[in-house]
């Protein structure tokens, strides 16, 4: 049986079988056209960028059904496992693999220590009752993705989500004041600054319950996230990169995504239940996916 489930920039149909594969549909963003790529970008009245608005995935659908290739669980923002290949050619065979003549790799995966990777493959075998997401919990930063809607003023942003398990939000200060120094949380401590027309926003101090992106990829307390986001005309660009050393070879960077302003509100989202995952993904509870 399968049930698709519209997420921010992916349709994700879900057939839970004995091995629990989920198939993934992406939407890719669209080349601009001329007229878009050079209209006026909006500003507010103190000059900068105004990031105000409805954000979504730019362009249709392709249509295509991809599945994952090592047929592991994407439950959110899953852009950076999704298969990357030159095109009409073949994506590359094993997890992070690269096919003949070293093809690009099918997905951006953060590189981890060696003495980590068995806690990472261990977490991915076990995510359907590891995996907190799955589970009613905040998904972290930067496995939220990019915003669904901003709100902008001269003295903070605000960061709104409809994610897999509901509603969330960021508030992030931009006029220069500092890290809160106590407690850890899901989603982090964020402020916010401008690198000239682009918004910079680093968040600290997480708890330690959240992932990277799905597949196991954990973190400890001491992630940072760099998020930037930079709007051209009805265009945004977001992309994050996360830095922890004491687990990560190198920073991990997301995928630059692509969203496109719009006139529609976000609706309220469906209550996220406390059950297993295939409820999570379809609403519907069934003893055998437990």
């Amino acid at each position: 049986m399968k049930n698709p489930l519209i997420k921010t920039g992916l349709l994700i149909a879900a057939t839970f079988t004995a091995s629990y594969v989920v198939d993934v549909i992406a939407q890719a963003p669209a080349q601009p056209t001329q007229s878009t790529a050079s209209s006026t970008t909006p500003r507010l009245s103190d000059g900068h960028p105004d990031l105000n608005g409805t954000w979504i995935p730019g362009g249709p659908a392709r249509g295509a059904q991809l599945k994952l290739p090592d047929g592991s669980i994407c439950v959110t923002n899953c852009a950076d496992l999704l298969p990357l290949a030159a095109a009409g050619a073949p994506a590359a065979s094993g997890r992070g693999g690269r096919g003949a003549g070293g093809a690009a790799p099918q997905r951006n995966f953060p590189k981890y220590k060696p003495e980590f990777l068995a806690k990472v493959k261990e977490l991915d075998e076990n995510q359907v009752k590891l995996d907190t997401a799955l589970r009613c919990q905040p998904p972290g930063v930067p496995r939220i993705g990019p915003p669904a809607k901003i709100v902008q003023t001269a003295r903070e942003v605000v960061f709104l989500y409809d994610d897999l398990n509901g509603p969330f939000f960021r508030i992030i200060p931009t006029d220069g004041r500092p890290h809160q120094s106590e407690g850890h949380t899901y989603l982090g401590d964020s402020i916010g600054k401008w690198e000239g027309d682009t918004l910079v926003v680093e968040t600290v101090n997480f708890n330690e319950e959240t992932w990277l992106i799905d597949n196991g990829a954990f973190h400890t307390k001491d992630l940072k996230v760099l998020e930037r986001l930079h709007r051209t005309g009805d265009k945004l660009e977001y992309q994050a990169i996360s830095y922890d050393s004491a687990v990560l070879v190198e920073p991990w960077e997301g995928r630059v995504r692509t969203l496109q302003i719009s006139n529609h509100e976000m609706d309220e989202p469906l209550r996220c239940e406390d059950r297993d995952l295939e409820h999570v993904v379809n609403g519907a509870h069934h003893d055998n996916a437990r």
